[in-house]
């Protein structure tokens, strides 16, 4: 639907994981308990978002990208979290876009991942690079939406976070704000694959044990 992939380095500095998209001194991102720093200040980036600023201050608008990638972050390995992981994030910024472009096209990759009668919805959350800032969920695949154990009997099974891009991020990369707007996502691809195939724990991924991976 128009988007290119766009990629950048693994080793990031403060400025691009950080401060150009508005993370305040208290972020997570900042914390050495959290975040894996060199000798030399720079750092194992976060998140891919650093893609994203990477991109926009080489790239006049209109920008279209996906920045797939491997993360990092020193949480303790468990079912649920790795140390290394991989994120895909989305960047659309051109003179009008609006929230509702965001829930169309986010609604387009659910029902190419999930199937044609999946729905999606927003709810209000926080992230300090998007304003508004949302959450989306997308109607559970396997019980669409009736409620069972995959999506906890709720129906609804969170897939991304989401927002139209802080104009202090647009700030940073030497857009203005006053001329043109985006949206951001991203979403864990580890996450997005435990869904759709069921499976228990991230681990298993890693593992490399053909008796695991013949099934795919």
């Amino acid at each position: 639907i128009g988007f290119s992939v766009a990629s950048g380095p693994d080793i990031e500095d403060v400025f691009h994981n950080s401060d150009a998209l508005n993370h305040p001194d208290t972020h997570p991102a900042r914390d050495p308990q959290d975040t894996f720093y060199l000798d030399d200040g720079r750092l194992l980036r976060t998140h891919t978002s650093p893609v994203q600023i990477r991109h926009m201050e080489r790239h006049q608008p209109p920008v279209r990208i996906i920045a797939p990638g491997r993360a990092y972050r020193r949480d303790t390995p468990d079912a649920t979290h790795s140390a290394s992981f991989h994120q895909i994030e989305g960047l659309y910024i051109d003179r009008v876009v609006s929230l509702a472009d965001l829930k169309s096209d986010l609604g387009t990759f659910a029902r190419q991942m999930m199937g044609p009668d999946v729905k999606v919805r927003m709810r209000p959350h926080f992230f300090p690079f998007t304003e508004p800032i949302v959450e989306v969920d997308s109607s559970c695949h396997v019980c669409g939406g009736a409620g069972c154990r995959v999506c906890k009997h709720s129906g609804w099974i969170e897939i991304a976070g989401a927002g139209m891009v802080n104009p202090k991020v647009l700030r940073a990369v030497g857009y203005d704000p006053e001329q043109v707007t985006g949206y951001a996502f991203g979403m864990g691809v580890e996450r997005i694959a435990m869904i759709l195939h069921g499976i228990p724990d991230i681990r298993m991924l890693y593992d490399n044990d053909v008796r695991f991976l013949a099934q795919f």
